[in-house]
């Protein structure tokens, strides 16, 4: 399917966000469901993040949700991650690695553990002033992680 961007105003960026479930809809899907009615996302949803939130937090969180949610390893998040944001792998290598003072090895080491509370704490606190959305977003990945174990 292809893609267009679009300009709204903040007005209909808070009305949208309204009607949006948090880091599960894309702006996409909120307008789909308010247009066309019920929406089924075509293949995975993926954080939602608000405005103002620092781009590299979004990348990592982005790539740990990929990872944590749908079982992608560390490299495959990376690339698709870097593929939605027009970018280079290496540039969202450098949002986990260089911001967080981490080597890869070390990334995947805090990964593995199964409640990411060392790579959580290294995330609030690089990112001091938006802990209510790591919070928000962990919250979210611990349900949806619940939700699947508990329907398999």
């Amino acid at each position: 399917m292809r893609y267009y961007k679009i300009e709204v105003d903040e007005t209909i960026w808070k009305y949208l966000k309204s009607k949006a479930e948090p880091f599960e809809d894309t702006p996409n899907a909120a307008l789909h469901r308010l247009l066309f009615g019920e929406y089924n996302q075509p293949d995975e949803s993926l954080p939602v993040f608000p405005g103002g939130t620092p781009k590299g937090l979004e990348q990592i969180l982005e790539v740990l949700y990929e990872i944590k949610r749908f079982g992608r390893s560390r490299s495959e998040a990376t690339n698709n991650v870097a593929s939605r944001r027009h970018t280079a792998p290496q540039t969202v290598i450098g949002k986990y690695c260089r911001e967080l003072n981490k080597k890869a090895y070390q990334i995947d080491r805090l990964l593995n553990e199964p409640d990411l509370a060392e790579f959580r704490r290294l995330l609030e606190n690089k990112y001091r002033n938006h802990t209510d959305i790591i919070d928000s977003f962990f919250q979210t990945l611990h349900n949806a992680t619940d939700n699947e174990r508990d329907h398999a």
